[in-house]
């Protein structure tokens, strides 16, 4: 099966629509000249490797975990004390108390130290062995469940949507081939262009790139296709797509746990997981065995979102866990994972969804602190894994000074 094949070679209209996405934010600020080297309360010097060391065990003031190893150090050696410190996941509108944070820990460990640059940096990170880097993507994050019902769908569209809105270059892969649902939730946005008839260009979604089976078929077609012409269909889909820098790929899996996700996991040079589970025990039965299955071929899972978690009475404001309670806290504890976050059963989620206007509710809507903390979350966790030194660009952290 071929590119052409699948979307029919149209041409693109116009150039290349994912520069539309937003660029990591940083908070330079005026450089001040000191006399003395960096040093501890006690006097002694602290070098690059002690600083980071003392801030990785600095707690992120918004999701109250250290940050470990999603912290880089740079020294200024022309101004002795000025150091610039990068934490290595998207920030957004965090950032002002990211930065107070690391300052407050800076004058305590080292008083003499002032931070001349701060910000955010995305670094590649390891994959599976033997499986090469595609271009254009740093790090893809497998999003799976065990079963299907539990909001997948709309989980990787939150996540998505909520990583883009702290400042991250979002794409999606829609890999549900039995169940396409992104060009409907995504929004109409045309359809995919094949500038050579070789390869093609992402479906630009409000600066989501996004491709997905659903685009060639309609709404009533079904998905009759075995295995095997399915995983050829999907690796065409991710490694003959023209990603532009990417930090993060969501590849929006199908539900189960079978050969099809398997193959595709083995496959594609996968990041990390995260698992989506609603709260009753049967859901939580069928995410282990995704759980499982992660494991198997050695792709780290960050952790668990609980979707559908409680239902709020819009009337009375009540709060009643008509699912059940507990099933994701018994999964993060069972395999030592963080819970990512809590969705709520909300009609808002379904009627904006259903309606292809998910900024409504993860960029300006009241769900959207809920999703930039999931997101920040997620990305906090993800950072906590190796870079891929062979792929890290040594220039970009310059740059971002």
């Amino acid at each position: 099966m071929k590119i052409k094949d699948l979307f029919g070679g149209k041409k693109p209209d116009s150039g290349d629509k994912a520069s539309k996405q937003p660029q990591h934010s940083t908070a330079p600020e005026p450089k001040q000249t000191h006399t003395t080297d960096t040093e501890s309360p006690g006097g002694t010097p602290l070098d690059r490797k002690a600083l980071r060391q003392a801030l990785a065990s600095v707690h992120d003031p918004v999701i109250e975990k250290p940050y470990g190893q999603a912290v880089e150090v740079k020294q200024d050696k022309k101004v002795p004390g000025d150091v610039s410190v990068m934490l290595r996941y998207p920030l957004g509108e965090f950032l002002p108390a990211e930065r107070e944070a690391v300052q407050q820990a800076l004058a305590k460990i080292a008083p003499q130290t002032h931070l001349a640059g701060f910000g955010s940096v995305i670094r590649p990170h390891k994959v599976q062995r033997d499986i090469a880097p595609i271009d254009g993507i740093k790090n893809i994050i497998a999003v799976a469940s065990g079963k299907g019902g539990v909001g997948k769908s709309t989980v990787t569209v939150m996540l998505a949507k909520s990583l883009q809105a702290l400042g991250a270059r979002v794409g999606i892969l829609d890999a549900d081939i039995y169940g396409p649902s992104m060009p409907r939730m995504l929004g109409d946005h045309g359809k995919p262009a094949s500038p050579d008839n070789k390869s093609f260009l992402p479906v630009d979604a409000d600066g989501i790139q996004n491709m997905s089976l659903g685009y060639m078929m309609d709404d009533a077609s079904p998905a009759i296709w075995r295995g095997a012409m399915v995983s050829r269909a999907l690796m065409q889909m991710i490694g003959e797509t023209r990603w532009n820098n990417l930090d993060y790929l969501l590849i929006d899996l199908p539900p189960g746990t079978g050969d099809i996700q398997l193959t595709l996991v083995q496959k594609i040079p996968v990041t990390a997981a995260v698992i989506v589970t609603t709260p009753q025990d049967i859901a939580l039965i069928d995410a282990q065995r995704a759980w499982a299955m992660f494991n198997k071929v050695d792709v780290p899972v960050l952790g668990v979102i609980e979707n559908m978690s409680t239902f709020v009475c819009p009337n009375c404001g009540h709060e009643e866990h008509i699912f059940g309670h507990g099933a994701a806290q018994t999964m993060a504890e069972k395999f030592d994972a963080p819970i990512l976050g809590r969705l709520p059963l909300n009609i808002d989620i379904r009627q904006q969804m259903d309606a292809g206007l998910p900024e409504k509710l993860w960029q300006n809507g009241p769900l959207a602190e809920t999703g930039k903390k999931i997101a920040l979350n997620t990305g906090h966790a993800l950072a906590q894994l190796p870079v891929d030194i062979n792929r890290n660009n040594p220039l970009s952290l310059k740059k971002a000074f």
